[in-house]
């Protein structure tokens, strides 16, 4: 990996709940380069968006960041307070919602949203802001910017609101962009179109990513490295490449296997058994071994934290290799 721009170590996000605590994210541990895009992968309820959201301080107000670091410019956002997450947020960080539609103002014109940072946070005049706003239009390919900025959210497309909220993004020149499922809303077409887009942007203007989906084929597409969360934790890390095609992790394994393929036709896809746990009182050992087809008695005590392997990857499975073997008799197909 390239040197690491953000570098969070053994993040832990609890909810208190009226008989104890959730804990949405336990122990999680990832970073990213500088000009690369890590993908953030895992079941829905796995912590992805609350992690990502604990990078920036905007954290539901019932949640409690209680334990680990968040290394960004030098310094711990994980204890800094609200004046310094302020002047982070958007400047250096800033974050691509899942829905535009509530993400966006409705009373105002997308013009004056893309331009507000500009002139609120950079000191630019009013003229100035409005001239950057339709520089990051055409950039982010919003066709005649002129009478678009005029036109309120609900007046536009759900990908031109999506390019709307990746140029407001960029508006104030931030070295990370933070993005939570944007495409989940999109049809295939779009999406496609929006994923080159946040591909292209990070080739041109070198910044980084951390791209939060469900969607293997997303991460595939747009990322250089991956991070598979499950249950809150951590549980494989590597490129991209390495991961898709020889996962280390069963629960790795079982998402690439239930992944539909026009080349591997079958009566029923496959599925992983059970549901993922409850984070309120998550089972002892390994989280995922109700669910593993390796689980073996040593699985269901003990802690399980990501373990280096050759490579530049590393795993939380103590039995790695009886899932390297499984792959070797029926290689995944990688989507």
């Amino acid at each position: 990996m390239k040197e690491a721009l953000l570098d969070v170590q053994d993040l832990r996000v609890e909810f208190p709940l009226a008989g104890g605590v959730l804990r949405a994210v336990d122990g999680a541990s990832f970073a990213v380069g500088e000009g690369e895009a890590l993908g953030l992968v895992g079941e829905s309820g796995a912590g992805k968006t609350v992690a990502l959201r604990a990078v920036v301080g905007l954290l539901p107000r019932s949640a409690r960041l209680v334990g680990g670091e968040i290394l960004f410019g030098g310094s711990d956002l994980a204890s800094a307070g609200q004046g310094r997450l302020r002047q982070v947020r958007g400047r250096a960080i800033s974050m691509v919602f899942q829905e535009p539609m509530t993400a966006l103002n409705p009373v105002m014109r997308v013009g004056d949203q893309i331009g507000e940072g500009p002139l609120v946070r950079l000191g630019y005049g009013r003229h100035k802001a409005r001239t950057r706003a339709l520089e990051l239009m055409r950039l982010v390919g919003i066709p005649d910017p002129e009478r678009r900025a005029r036109a309120f959210p609900h007046e536009l497309s759900g990908g031109m609101r999506q390019r709307v909220m990746i140029a407001i993004a960029l508006s104030e020149e931030p070295k990370l962009i933070l993005c939570d499922e944007p495409t989940t809303a999109l049809d295939v077409t779009i999406q496609d179109q929006i994923l080159k887009l946040l591909q292209s942007l990070r080739e041109r203007l070198g910044v980084s990513l951390v791209f939060v989906s469900h969607d293997l084929a997303v991460i595939a597409q747009t990322c250089q490295r991956v991070a598979v969360m499950y249950a809150g934790q951590i549980v494989e890390t590597g490129s991209v490449e390495t991961v898709f095609r020889e996962p280390r992790h069963p629960y790795t394994l079982g998402l690439l296997r239930s992944v539909p393929s026009f080349d591997d036709v079958r009566e029923t896809l496959a599925t992983i058994p059970g549901a993922p746990p409850d984070l309120a009182s998550p089972p002892p050992g390994c989280r995922f071994h109700p669910r593993c087809p390796f689980a073996q008695p040593d699985c269901t005590s003990g802690e399980f934290p990501l373990r280096e392997l050759p490579g530049g990857r590393a795993t939380a499975c103590i039995h790695h290799e009886e899932c390297a073997e499984d792959v070797r008799r029926e290689p995944v197909i990688s989507p």
